[in-house]
């Protein structure tokens, strides 16, 4: 009772600063899921993409009273352009992570955690301002939105997130949308690019940690679902500026557990 407990907490509150933001929230739960649950990295990414897409699924229900579907819909190049990129990127990305150790894995999670922090920072310093979008051209918007989109894809897949960090960004400053339905937005690019990524991992044998751990999967899955109805009923009252220091502050902290937890692994011989 008390592991599903603290599951229930810990995912209801990385999912209502989730379903706040327009993200997927796994950034903040992977170190829960290491330092608290003491799984595996390969485990405890495979089981943080699995909430992740019940985060990012009922975030996007849910904040459709306030971004209704018709609006996104409206925006759908969008999700097409940065959709080529991420899926690509999230296929290769995850095959990829089943190959490596997890010393290794943890290393680079742990430099991922520290450039998202980052992201967010100069979202909020430089991005904030950020009229119209970036390119003129219909051709150079397009390649840009594919780069972009499959480096989000390789990060998303890595670190068993969403993305929402570096794609929320990424569409205020390429396609000049404001930050609100840049956050709806993503999670609708978020969703089929982490459907792909978590099909891919289901190919490792680290994939039956959903049930060995179905317990803490029910306890996670059912908090997220509660946090992210309170997230997104909380999205026209807290100011988005303090968002983006705090979740920065909250990525360093979980780049720290990381390190943390790697300068522990046994050293090979």
């Amino acid at each position: 009772m008390k592991r599903f407990l603290q599951g229930f907490g810990a995912g209801g509150a990385v999912a209502t600063l989730a379903g706040l933001i327009g993200l997927g929230g796994a950034e903040f739960r992977l170190p829960i899921l290491k330092g608290l649950f003491r799984l595996d990295t390969l485990k405890a990414v495979i089981l943080n993409k699995a909430t992740s897409l019940i985060v990012v699924f009922f975030a996007l229900l849910f904040r459709s009273y306030e971004i209704p579907f018709e609006q996104i819909w409206e925006y759908k190049s969008i999700i097409i352009n940065l959709l080529l990129g991420s899926l690509a990127g999230a296929w290769i990305a995850a095959g990829f992570a089943m190959k490596i150790d997890e010393a290794l894995l943890d290393r680079i999670i742990f430099f991922l955690l520290l450039f998202l922090a980052a992201v967010l920072l100069l979202e909020h310093w430089f991005l904030q301002d950020q009229q119209g979008a970036l390119f003129d051209t219909l051709y150079l918007q397009i390649i840009a939105g594919i780069l972009a989109g499959f480096g989000i894809g390789v990060v998303a897949s890595m670190l068993g997130v969403a993305g929402g960090e570096l794609l929320i960004p990424v569409i205020v400053l390429l396609y000049g949308v404001d930050v609100k339905l840049a956050g709806s937005l993503s999670l609708a690019i978020s969703l089929p690019t982490m459907v792909v990524g978590f099909a891919r991992y289901s190919r490792s044998q680290a994939f039956v940690v959903l049930q060995e751990e179905r317990g803490l999967f029910a306890a996670l899955a059912i908090g997220s679902v509660v946090g992210a109805a309170i997230g997104s009923a909380m999205l026209g009252i807290v100011s988005s500026n303090m968002l983006v220091l705090l979740l920065a502050f909250v990525l360093m902290i979980s780049a720290y557990k990381i390190f943390h937890h790697q300068s522990n692994l046994p050293k090979k011989k």
